[in-house]
């Protein structure tokens, strides 16, 4: 697991090679520690992510906490960005 902030306002989650629960976990810890960044605008979440079953847990765990969601399919990874009440 690898987590760094880029230059724009994105929180860059990358758990490839993890799986489920694990991936669905990680992403709630980070969302949790870094709700005051991310309510306020300040930042959002990108996953990285080669699991697809997060395609599923992680998206509906953040829409049912306000969270908009958008998945995209990459070359061999699938990204997750969380953005909150977008």
């Amino acid at each position: 697991m690898k987590k760094h902030t880029d230059a724009g306002k994105n929180i860059v989650l990358d758990i490839r090679g993890q799986i489920c629960p694990a991936c669905l976990m990680i992403t709630l810890r980070e969302l949790n520690s870094n709700k005051d960044k991310l309510k306020n605008e300040k930042a959002r979440l990108v996953v990285k992510t080669d699991h697809r079953d997060a395609t599923r847990t992680i998206p509906g765990a953040a829409s049912a906490m306000g969270y908009s969601v958008s998945v995209l399919q990459r070359d061999r990874y699938y990204e997750i960005t969380l953005e909150y009440g977008k």
